[in-house]
């Protein structure tokens, strides 16, 4: 569809906005919100008219694109029916959707636990697992995203972490695998797979095994750069768990449901964690949703011990329709086995096609409709497009990339020296062919900054 103007309501919503709302990871002053009129499907637009490709599915959570009209209809016929009710009742949505989820989660993480989206889930995962070891210490890795509650932040292994981070939450930090910038001085996946085993349970072993509750993963690391763990790694990272009775979590909040070509990034390695945090794409962030699948390991923990810990709306019934109908919808019309024929045959020939032509392209890496360029100033080096954490002037290269990309009707997820490439697990051949050329252009301005 072709979108009509209406400057004057765009006006008015822009106006509201920069007086009243306090905008998340910004310097409120430095910021210019586009104002959006309305989405349909991978599209967006302004209230301009200027409509835009949505190569970040939101915050990778659209996984069926907007308004889809089989999702919004359960939402109202919920809310018509019953709009909300509080968690400690059974009811239908709720229970249908705990069902749908523990179908597709792998092994027997057939519990669910309701939180209202991705960091509350991993906050909560953290508890069980402390209170079922009783141990106190959490190992995450470096280049790592969890949330933005207090926890989950610590956890984290960026720089949006270091405000907050109080050096008293009981996280020790260790280094995942990533050959491209490899910190163990490898030549190959094995060799990187072997030495971030190592290096791993070395730091294990120097922080008191029986101090460690819990190894918290991202299966596949999302806004730190879609880094594919090696083959092994995380079967590897389940023996060193099972070795000393640690509680191995993955945050599949970004991966999950299809993004990856697969209904959760576990099932590409075949591996089964004790606990498992969801959210984002388990609604399409119709209804602000997240949760934790539980094994029976650590479900018995809490049988006839109560576990201290809810959420006024966990479990919301409108939330739950969302999710209930978004799986139905995912399974009636192959959306994840779609994600992953578009990744392997027109995604990744593309990405690897732009990077044989672009300079300032270093890597491509991914699966599914989950997938980042790394952007280099010098392939040789791999000197990164702009310093770690850049801003300011520091940051015009992948500031000027951006803009190219927004200016020919593409809207990219960009994060620090990598573009992501993340649309709706739905989208259309033709849609995402639009949205490669784009990247095509926008690269060439990326090339202007490389030596």
């Amino acid at each position: 569809m072709t979108p009509e103007p209406h400057l004057q309501a765009g006006a008015a919503v822009k106006a509201a906005d920069r007086a009243h709302v306090f905008h998340s990871w910004s310097a409120q002053e430095l910021i210019d919100p586009l104002a959006v009129a309305g989405a349909e499907g991978s599209y967006f637009w302004d209230y301009e008219g200027k409509r835009y490709l949505d190569l970040a599915s939101g915050l990778v959570y659209t996984n069926i694109g907007y308004q889809h009209p089989k999702v919004v209809a359960a939402i109202q016929e919920q809310a018509a029916r019953m709009t909300t009710f509080a968690p400690a009742f059974a009811v239908e949505a709720r229970s249908e959707a705990a069902r749908l989820i523990a179908e597709r989660t792998p092994g027997d993480l057939d519990k669910i636990f309701f939180t209202n989206g991705g960091a509350d889930a991993v906050e909560h995962a953290v508890r069980m697992a402390r209170l079922h070891t009783g141990r106190p210490k959490v190992l995450s890795a470096y280049r790592s995203y969890h949330g933005g509650t207090q926890q989950a932040i610590n956890l984290t292994g960026d720089p949006r972490r270091w405000a907050s981070d109080s050096g008293t939450a009981g996280v020790v930090h260790f280094w995942g695998p990533f050959l491209y910038r490899s910190r163990f001085y490898a030549e190959t996946e094995e060799q990187e797979c072997a030495r971030a085993l190592e290096h791993l349970e070395t730091t294990i072993a120097f922080e008191g095994p029986a101090s460690v509750a819990a190894i918290v993963l991202e299966t596949v690391p999302g806004t730190a750069g879609i880094m594919m763990p090696p083959a092994g790694y995380l079967a590897g990272v389940r023996e060193i768990c099972d070795k000393y009775g640690i509680v191995f979590v993955l945050d599949e909040v970004m991966a999950g449901f299809g993004r990856t070509g697969t209904w959760f990034a576990a099932d590409l390695y075949d591996v089964v964690p004790d606990l498992m945090t969801f959210a984002k794409g388990v609604n399409s962030g119709y209804v602000p949703l997240g949760g934790v699948a539980i094994s029976g390991k650590i479900a018995e923990t809490f049988a006839e011990r109560p576990y201290p810990g809810g959420l006024t709306y966990s479990g919301h019934p409108l939330a739950c329709a969302a999710a209930v109908a978004t799986i139905n919808v995912m399974a009636e019309e192959g959306i994840v086995e779609h994600a992953a024929r578009l990744g392997a045959e027109l995604v990744e020939p593309a990405l690897r096609e732009l990077a044989e032509r672009h300079p300032s392209v270093g890597d491509v890496r991914g699966t599914g409709m989950f997938w980042a360029l790394e952007l280099v100033k010098n392939r040789e080096t791999r000197e990164p497009l702009v310093p770690y954490n850049a801003t300011g002037q520091a940051a015009t290269p992948m500031s000027a990339f951006a803009a190219s990309a927004k200016s020919h009707g593409v809207w990219p997820f960009v994060n620090m020296n990598r573009t992501h490439v993340v649309p709706p697990c739905n989208i259309s051949e033709a849609e995402l062919k639009e949205g490669l050329a784009v990247l095509d252009t926008a690269l060439s301005v990326a090339d202007e900054y490389t030596e």
